[in-house]
């Protein structure tokens, strides 16, 4: 069994890898600044042990990997907010990008080798092809997807340069909740469309806003790839196993394969907690691709990753249990 050094651990995807690790044996060790993630999860739901501070911060990883025995580690910790990241780049480039620069060059310094990579679709930009494979061309078109891009290019560089192994995971959209209801989805602010479904019909929020009804798709809204977060942990266990057995480095998307409209999840969300739930329409969004929908097969074929919780029911049911618990009716 391994001993992973888990970064962003106590965030969303991050946590649900950290209670994936844990299922199989592995021994997951949480780095988090919590600026984004959630100690009472780590310690009280996960009970993994949780180290405080930040990536870029190389005597605290020195010291790390020098007083752990590491075997590989598992980066979750990027900024992710599209918007943002074109207001603020730098914000974008100095965290996703010259932070791992940093956690890569202590990783080759204590010689681990092995690095599985939480990107992105966003890598793609605005696709030719659907559904998306990995030889698809990468144009990203917000400083988001070219800091996750960047930090592939990295990884392609360290790999001949310092023995670095690597699996980059490029996901389309989490979804969804630990089944069990012990983790799930909690950002500030909240942008991901199915938890702004679910704290509309909690009374947390008047509305939804629905961005573009005239896309050339059947019901004029976008549609999109949505994948459940128990099964993205999943795929990240498997990607572990994969670089212990030798395996070189690679890259893998991560989805469904099918694509879901913004009216379908609205629909879907009304389905599940039985409550109509009030939208406002607005214009397109700049940049928003009218389909953005991944082919998976190279995963399902090289790691044999087969996605427990395919359909958008069962994903939002999951959030949906999680979102009760977690923030209740508003008063």
């Amino acid at each position: 069994m391994a001993t992973v050094l888990v970064t962003g651990g106590a965030g969303y995807i991050g946590s649900h890898a950290v209670l994936a690790l844990q299922a199989v044996g592995h021994t997951p060790i949480v780095l988090d600044n919590l600026v984004f993630g959630h100690r009472e999860l780590v310690e009280n739901v996960l009970q993994a042990e949780l180290v405080v501070g930040d990536m870029d911060d190389r005597p605290l990883l020195d010291r790390l990997f020098r007083d752990r025995a590491i075997d590989a580690v598992m980066h979750f910790s990027a900024f992710a907010y599209v918007g943002e990241s074109v207001t603020h780049p730098a914000k974008y480039y100095r965290n996703n990008v010259a932070a791992t620069l940093t956690l890569l060059e202590a990783m080759v310094a204590a010689q681990v080798s092995r690095f599985i990579f939480s990107s992105t679709c966003a890598t793609y930009g605005v696709p030719t092809t659907v559904p998306i494979p990995e030889d698809h061309p990468q144009n990203p078109i917000n400083p988001y997807g070219r800091s996750k891009w960047m930090v592939e290019q990295l990884l392609a560089d360290f790999g001949p340069a310092y023995g670095l192994q690597s699996v980059c995971f490029r996901y389309f959209n989490a979804a969804g909740a630990d089944p069990l209801g012990r983790l799930g989805e909690d950002h500030n602010p909240e942008t991901h469309l199915i938890p702004l479904l679910l704290l509309t019909a909690l009374g947390h929020r008047s509305h939804l806003e629905l961005y573009g009804t005239d896309y050339p798709t059947p019901d004029g809204t976008c549609i999109r790839d949505y994948v459940h977060v128990s099964d993205l942990a999943q795929a990240h266990v498997l990607g572990l196993e994969y670089l212990l057995e030798g395996h070189p480095t690679t890259v893998f998307n991560l989805g469904n394969g099918n694509g879901f409209s913004v009216r379908e999840a609205i629909a879907m969300a009304e389905t599940v907690t039985r409550r109509s739930l009030p939208i406002r329409t607005s214009p397109r969004r700049p940049g928003d691709p009218p389909i953005l929908v991944g082919s998976s097969d190279r995963a399902r074929q090289v790691l044999g990753w087969v996605p427990a919780y395919p359909n958008l029911q069962d994903m939002v049911a999951h959030a949906w249990q999680w979102h009760q618990n977690r923030h209740g009716l508003a008063r």
